[in-house]
């Protein structure tokens, strides 16, 4: 499942964002004017939007700063640390989650080209290994040294 065009509570324009579902999932539609009304007339709804906006402008901060000082190798590395602690392994020690070489490159903010190449030498150094798509981390501590 895509999801291309999503529109913004606080405005009549569309976000720039796009999601893509990576297991089976449900998707519930709440009309734009009863999000507006429980704003308007439920300061406890009021007061969790806030809350959740504050909580995503930090996340969205954190960001932007993580792509200004840190390095592709190592935001790469932290990807698969994430994925590796909150999605976990298959049975033969596999990401449970299969992403692209493209998809990776995205999530950095790289190049596709730049993303294989760091996969490549992760790979040489021993601290991944991959079959297909799937990637296997190999050494988790030194992974996580990468600067």
């Amino acid at each position: 499942m895509s999801l291309d065009t999503i529109s913004t509570i606080g405005a009549d324009e569309f976000s720039n964002l796009s999601a893509v579902a990576l297991n089976d999932m449900e998707v519930c539609f709440i009309p734009k004017d009863e999000i507006l009304d429980d704003l308007q007339n439920n300061p406890k709804f009021s007061l969790g939007m806030l809350q959740q906006m504050a909580m995503d402008l930090k996340e969205a901060d954190n960001i932007i700063v993580d792509m200004a000082q840190k390095s592709v190798k190592h935001r790469l590395a932290e990807v698969f640390i994430y994925i590796h602690d909150n999605f976990g392994v298959d049975k033969d020690g596999f990401l449970s989650i299969t992403l692209s070489r493209e998809d990776y490159a995205n999530i950095v903010g790289t190049a596709t080209e730049s993303t294989i190449r760091i996969i490549s030498k992760f790979k040489k150094d021993n601290l991944i290994s991959t079959q297909g798509k799937q990637i296997k981390i190999e050494n988790l501590q030194k992974l996580k040294r990468i600067e």
